[in-house]
């Protein structure tokens, strides 16, 4: 059951990272092996989406609901596909200087061993490349700053 937490402080207000995190329509764009985003409902506080994950001959939809607390918080339930469960929550939060503290946490678990195995072997690299591809798309959004992001734990 492949589990991370982390806190990394960015240098974009908190409004600009909610807005980029809650564009799942967009994920296709920049996530690595989403393949195919499709949004069946969406409001200005709750979303359900199905994510094309693809890796290789492999292709898994997740259907998920995204809960959104403008500017603060996301959280993502995790409602049919090819896991167990998923929960995964930013929370973005002002940081005393400037820039943006994101609380980030994701625990999963597939129903198939096989799957699970292999997840937990990749999930470190993958996990890091995914999170990457986030910071790299605030940075395309929204120009990036002297001070690189710093990880806080």
């Amino acid at each position: 059951m492949p589990r991370h937490s982390e806190t990394k402080h960015l240098p974009y207000t908190p409004d600009q990272l909610f807005e980029l995190v809650a564009d799942v329509r967009r994920y296709d764009e920049f996530l690595p092996w989403v393949t195919a985003v499709r949004v069946r409902s969406s409001s200005e506080t709750e979303m359900v989406a199905d994510l094309i994950v693809g890796f290789g001959a492999f292709k898994e939809r997740f259907t998920s609901r995204v809960h959104k607390e403008r500017p603060r918080r996301i959280l993502v339930e995790y409602v049919e596909g090819p896991l167990k469960y998923l929960k995964n929550e930013w929370v973005f939060e002002a940081a005393p200087q400037s820039g943006t503290n994101v609380h980030f946490q994701v625990d999963f678990a597939f129903k198939s061993r096989i799957f699970e195995s292999l997840a937990g072997a990749m999930f470190d690299r993958a996990l890091r490349k995914m999170i990457g591809a986030f910071e790299a798309r605030a940075a395309a959004l929204y120009g990036s700053s002297s001070s690189s992001a710093q990880s806080a734990a």
